[in-house]
C-alpha cells in the first residue's frame, strides 16, 4: 500500500522546503499549488494525507476539509495556520480536520505530526478491509483466524478430512474453540445442507442423557409420555458433535461405542433398528487416553474415535495470533453493538501479548467486546480491562520481543498487501533487515497478497 502525503501550498519557496523536509524523512510527497489540484487526487481508499495550508486562492484550505470529508470522512487533513488563524483551525478539528501546524514550525513538528496521520490511514483502511470481508459473509462471526505453523497444520488437516466422513477427536483447552473446529468440519462437507447439532455431555445429567442421544419411545420409562427423537436422529445426514465427551457416564459410553460400530440405533423403549448417516465429532480438554489408563474413559471408546485427532494449541503457545484475533474480534464486535471499531495501540497490543491468557480465545474475544463497550474512554488500559491480569514471566526478555517483532511484521505485511517496499518504509528498516528478518521467522510475502 504506497503511503503518500500531498502537500498544497501557493507558495513555491514553502514547498520546495516542505518537500525536502518530507523526502529527508523517507516519506514520499507530492506538492501543489492549489486544493483543487490535490481533490483531484484523493479517493475514498488513497492511502495518504493531505497537508494543507487555510490561506489558498480560489479554495482555501477550510473549503478543502469540506470536499475532501465528502469523499472521506476519515481522510486526515493536516491544516497549516498562521498566528490568526488559531481559532478557526481549532473549530476545523471540531468539524473533522486531523491537526493544525501553526506557522513558524519546526521541520521535526511537521514530520511527527505527519507520520502520525499516515499510521492512523493505514491502520482504517485496514480496519475497513477486514471488514468487507466480514461482509463478504452471510454472517459475521469466528473464524479459524492465525498466521502460526501449528494454525496452518490445522487448517490443512480440516481440508484433507472435511469432506471425508470419518469420525475426528478434537483436544484442546476450554475456550481454544472446540466447537468452531467442528463447525469448520461440517461447513467444508457435503453434510453442510444438514443439521449441525452440539451436545455438551457435561451439561447432560446422567438421568437423562441416554434419552437425550438416543431417543425414547411413549412409555419407555415414568415421564416418557411421547416419542422423542434424540440428537443423534436429529443430526442425521449431517453431524454430532459432542462436546466435554471426557465427561459422560461409563454405561453411556458402552452404548455409544455401539452406535459408532454398527451405525444403527434403538430408541429407548423400542426393538426397531434405525439406520443413521452422520459423522461424529467428540471435543474433550483433557487427554483421554489418559482417562482411560485409570479408569474414567473406556479405552475401545476412545480409540474407535480417534480416527483423526486434532489438537488446538492454547492461545499462550501462539502469541503472533494474538492481535490478528484481536482485531477481527473487535470487527465482529463492532458489528453486532453498531459501534466504530476502535484501533488498539501498539502499547496495548504489547500488553495483551505479554498476557498467559488462561480462557484462551473465548477470553480474548470478550476482551475484545469488552474494548468495544467501554475502550473509547480517555483513560483505557490493559490493566483497565483485564483486572487483576498477570503478565506471562516465563519467556525471556529477548523472547517476548521476538515474538511482538514477528507480530509487528506481519501487521505490516498485511497492511502493505505483501508490497516489501510498502512494509520498508512502514517499518523503517531496511531490505536487508528485513528480508533476514522474514526468513527468521518464516514469512512470505505472497502469503499477504
Amino acid at each position: 500500500m504506497e503511503r503518500t502525503v500531498i502537500f498544497v501550498d501557493d507558495e513555491k519557496h514553502i514547498r520546495q522546503a516542505n518537500r525536502q523536509t518530507l523526502e529527508l524523512a523517507e516519506l514520499p510527497v507530492r506538492c501543489e499549488e492549489t486544493a483543487e489540484k490535490a481533490l483531484e487526487i484523493i479517493s475514498a481508499d488513497w492511502p495518504g494525507v493531505v497537508v494543507c495550508d487555510i490561506r489558498l486562492p480560489h479554495m482555501s484550505g477550510l473549503e478543502f476539509l469540506v470536499k475532501a470529508q465528502a469523499i472521506d470522512k476519515d481522510l486526515p487533513v493536516i491544516l497549516i495556520t498562521g498566528h490568526g488563524d488559531i481559532s478557526t483551525a481549532v473549530n476545523a478539528m471540531r468539524d473533522g480536520a486531523y491537526d493544525f501546524i501553526e506557522k513558524p514550525y519546526s521541520s521535526e513538528r511537521l514530520v511527527k505530526t505527519v507520520e502520525r496521520a499516515l499510521e492512523k490511514r493505514i491502520l482504517t483502511l485496514e480496519n475497513r478491509k477486514l471488514r468487507r470481508e466480514l461482509e463478504v459473509q452471510s454472517t459475521p462471526g469466528p473464524r479459524i483466524i492465525g498466521v502460526t505453523p501449528a494454525m496452518d497444520k490445522l487448517r490443512e488437516t480440516i481440508g484433507q478430512v472435511a469432506d471425508t466422513g470419518a469420525d475426528v477427536l478434537i483436544l484442546g483447552e476450554t475456550g481454544t474453540g472446540k466447537e468452531l473446529v467442528a463447525r469448520s468440519l461440517h461447513e467444508q462437507s457435503r453434510r453442510r445442507t444438514k443439521n449441525f447439532v452440539a451436545v455438551n455431555c457435561g451439561a447432560v445429567s446422567e438421568s437423562i442423557i441416554e434419552s437425550e442421544l438416543f431417543g425414547h419411545e411413549a412409555g419407555a420409562f415414568t415421564d416418557a409420555k411421547a416419542l422423542r427423537i434424540g440428537k443423534f436422529e436429529f443430526a442425521n445426514g449431517g453431524t454430532l458433535l459432542l462436546d466435554e465427551i471426557e465427561s459422560m457416564p461409563l454405561r453411556t459410553q458402552i452404548h455409544l461405542l455401539r452406535v459408532l460400530q454398527e451405525r444403527s440405533l434403538e430408541r429407548l423403549g423400542s426393538n426397531t433398528q434405525i439406520d443413521i448417516d452422520l459423522r461424529v465429532v467428540a471435543a474433550s480438554k483433557v487427554d483421554l487416553l489418559e482417562a482411560s489408563l485409570v479408569g474414567k474413559f473406556r479405552e475401545d471408546l476412545y480409540y474407535r474415535l480417534n480416527v483423526v485427532c486434532l489438537e488446538i494449541p492454547p492461545l499462550r503457545e501462539r502469541r503472533e495470533d494474538i492481535p490478528l484475533l484481536f482485531h477481527h474480534f473487535i470487527l465482529v464486535a463492532s458489528h453486532r453493538y453498531q459501534r466504530e471499531a476502535p484501533v488498539p495501540s501498539s502499547s496495548q497490543l504489547n500488553g495483551l501479548m505479554a498476557y498467559s491468557w488462561p480462557g484462551n480465545v473465548r477470553e480474548l474475544r470478550n476482551l475484545a467486546e469488552r474494548y468495544v463497550l467501554l475502550g473509547s474512554q480517555s483513560n483505557w488500559s490493559f490493566d483497565h480491562l483485564l483486572p487483576g491480569a498477570q503478565m506471562e514471566a516465563a519467556k525471556t526478555l529477548n523472547q517476548h520481543v521476538e515474538v511482538f517483532e514477528r507480530s509487528l511484521i506481519e501487521q505490516a505485511l498485511a497492511a502493505c498487501d505483501g508490497s516489501i517496499k510498502d512494509v520498508m518504509e512502514s517499518l523503517g528498516v531496511p531490505r536487508k533487515t528485513l528480508s533476514d528478518k522474514m526468513r527468521k521467522y518464516g514469512l512470505d510475502k505472497s502469503d499477504y497478497k
